[in-house]
């Protein structure tokens, strides 16, 4: 901890609070701004304990190349720490990615999907661009499929959604046996 604003509740050692800052201080490296959850770590008790055990530093050239890096909190679902992202603004541009969703395999019609994208002939010959041609067609049919499961997709974010209110909600005030 680097204050003891760094816990929901009173206590921590001031003097290893100090040592920590001494030693930021010494090395000149730059704190990154966590966006989101105030803190990271949970010790899961009916009245919990919560404080800010991670820290996100970075050195001061970095941070000139660099400038709008930040750290996103994520919504924590198995362990006690709050998972973290490191975000790196560029100006690179980015294409249209295809994620492949694990529940899909969960779904009724998934492998008539997957044998119909497979199924696409080819206008190939050598069995390497064969495969590579089969693939993007199975890409083509899943991404158009997946258009047709965005209810589902919209579900599962709402699920996320209120685990993250309720984990905020815990963050400020004790939950009580009904949340």
């Amino acid at each position: 901890m680097r204050s003891t604003a760094n816990r929901n509740k009173p206590g921590g050692d001031i003097n290893q609070m100090l040592l920590f800052n001494e030693a930021i201080s010494a090395l000149g490296i730059v704190e990154l701004p966590l966006l989101g959850q105030q803190f990271t770590w949970t010790n899961k008790q009916l009245e919990p304990l919560l404080e800010r055990l991670d820290w996100f530093f970075t050195s001061s050239s970095w941070t000139l190349t660099y400038p709008n890096t930040t750290v996103s909190t994520m919504l924590m679902e198995t362990s006690d720490h709050v998972p973290c992202v490191v975000n790196i603004a560029t100006n690179i541009p980015k294409g249209k990615i295809f994620h492949f969703e694990n529940y899909w395999m969960e779904h009724e019609v998934f492998m008539d999907v997957v044998r119909h994208g497979w199924s696409i002939p080819t206008q190939q010959f050598d069995i390497a661009k064969v495969i590579s041609a089969k693939f993007k067609n199975l890409r083509r049919v899943l991404k158009a499929w997946q258009v047709q499961l965005s209810s589902l997709k919209g579900n599962i974010e709402n699920v996320k959604l209120v685990l993250w209110l309720i984990q905020l909600v815990e963050f400020h005030r004790d939950l009580t046996i009904e949340e």
